[in-house]
């Protein structure tokens, strides 16, 4: 493991964090409609699901893989449910007024926030096959534990930086005023597409 490698390693998992996916759709109706708070609790926890998919492929996910194709399988089936579930749940309460961020009831909690995010990230089979098939191959055999310690670490913060980003942009008045006008279209488009991409996965 050499400086560079780390570097190319940390830059191809932040174009794959940044790439749009089913956590930047619930990142970004978060940020708008609960507000900065309960979306950066959101992307910590996304950054705790991307650690543990790291984790994993660091030990072993894609052996495991190979050896049990019944668990990938599963893995596909239960994050394709859940997108569903989210793209239901954004149809039927796309029409619903957006609440203010700063409403004396927050519709989450900062913990509660946390665990969705980590639900979310954790179920969702992108990451799983980016991380399966893709960084576990970016990491040399033999990296020291040093090493493999940093690039959990810059795979934590690439991901909880980047929607920390979209966390602070779409809490802004007017990109959250403009979702507001348009949040039933925007809501239903997105839950459409929510549903397709968790249609696609259970079917390929």
């Amino acid at each position: 493991m050499t400086l560079a490698a780390f570097a190319s390693i940390v830059l191809i998992h932040l174009a794959a964090a940044i790439s749009p996916g089913p956590s930047f759709v619930v990142a970004l109706r978060v940020a708008a409609a609960e507000g900065f708070r309960v979306a950066a609790a959101l992307a910590l926890g996304f950054g705790l699901g991307a650690l543990l998919w790291a984790t994993a492929a660091m030990a072993g996910l894609a052996l495991v893989f190979q050896v049990m194709p019944p668990l990938f399988m599963a893995l596909k089936f239960v994050g394709a449910a859940f997108l569903i579930y989210l793209a239901v749940q954004m149809w039927r309460h796309a029409a619903t007024p957006m609440p203010r961020p700063d409403t004396a009831a927050a519709p989450r909690s900062a913990l509660q926030a946390v665990r969705f995010g980590f639900l979310t990230f954790a179920s969702n089979p992108k990451p799983a096959v980016f991380f399966g098939a893709v960084f576990v191959n970016l990491i040399p055999a033999g990296t020291p534990l040093g090493w493999q310690a940093a690039i959990l670490a810059a795979v934590f913060l690439n991901e909880t930086l980047w929607y920390l980003v979209v966390a602070r942009v779409f809490s802004l008045p007017r990109p959250r005023a403009a979702y507001a006008r348009a949040k039933a279209w925007i809501d239903r488009g997105f839950g459409t597409l929510l549903a397709l991409l968790g249609l696609k996965i259970a079917l390929t």
